[in-house]
């Protein structure tokens, strides 16, 4: 894990400087910003191998900032809160976050999670780097490219929707379970809840219709979960 970089984002010197420790005997390199303007600053001049993103800010929230980030980069983000409610989780996912670690926690989990963030993310890369192409109706799939062409338009997707996306084209007509999806994108050792599938597919499904397509491929397979199916062909 030599030179990774990883960006702390939070108002509070005390909890900055503690991940630091945390992150710097293990060998990651640091760096910090105190606001969410500064941490969009820093995202857009370098590249990250993970980004801790605290929620409560004065000046955006982790929420607002999550979502700019995402309209630029697919850095892996893990959202740090105080919050543990569901509901909570649900809309920090729902913003493109990969993770999320609730205040107080332990050196171990933390540095246990970050890795995993980036193990999921350099797997993942390595999976899809594969010369291949998935083409359906008005939809291509590029996953060498990490690429998505709907209606002759580039539709940006993060990571996990990416992922899902293409796991779900890859098996067209299989329906796949909640918790079946978890391991084959986030793998076995996501300590969250299955739902959170719900809420990435919402997303995708949103972006598929805003291109245009006419029709949505991600569909709800009732008592199961969903599957890739293109209308009018036989399953």
């Amino acid at each position: 894990m030599n030179n990774l970089h990883v960006l702390i984002v939070d108002d509070e010197w005390n909890m900055r400087n503690l991940l630091k420790i945390y992150l710097t005997k293990e060998g990651f390199i640091v760096k910090e910003a105190m606001t969410g303007i500064e941490a969009l600053t820093k995202v857009k001049q370098e590249d990250f191998d993970v980004i801790l993103l605290d929620i409560m800010m004065p000046d955006m929230d982790g929420w607002e900032v999550c979502k700019s980030i995402r309209k630029i980069k697919t850095t892996p983000i893990m959202m740090l809160t105080a919050r543990a409610e569901l509901q909570e989780k649900v809309k920090g996912f729902a913003t493109g976050a990969d993770d999320y670690l609730t205040k107080p926690f332990n050196a171990e989990e933390l540095i246990a999670r970050v890795h995993a963030l980036i193990r999921r993310s350099s797997i993942s890369y390595l999976k899809q780097n594969e010369k291949e192409r998935l083409d359906f109706p008005d939809i291509t799939i590029e996953p060498d490219a990490r690429q998505v062409t709907i209606c002759h338009q580039t539709i940006e997707f993060t990571q996990i929707e990416f992922d899902i996306l293409v796991m779900l084209a890859k098996n067209k007509d299989r329906a796949f379970s909640r918790e079946h999806i978890v391991e084959r994108v986030w793998g076995y050792d996501f300590e969250g809840d299955s739902r959170v599938v719900d809420t990435h597919v919402k997303n995708i499904r949103e972006k598929i219709t805003k291109a245009g397509l006419s029709y949505n491929p991600i569909q709800t397979v009732w008592g199961i979960g969903y599957k890739f199916h293109i209308p009018g062909t036989i399953q």
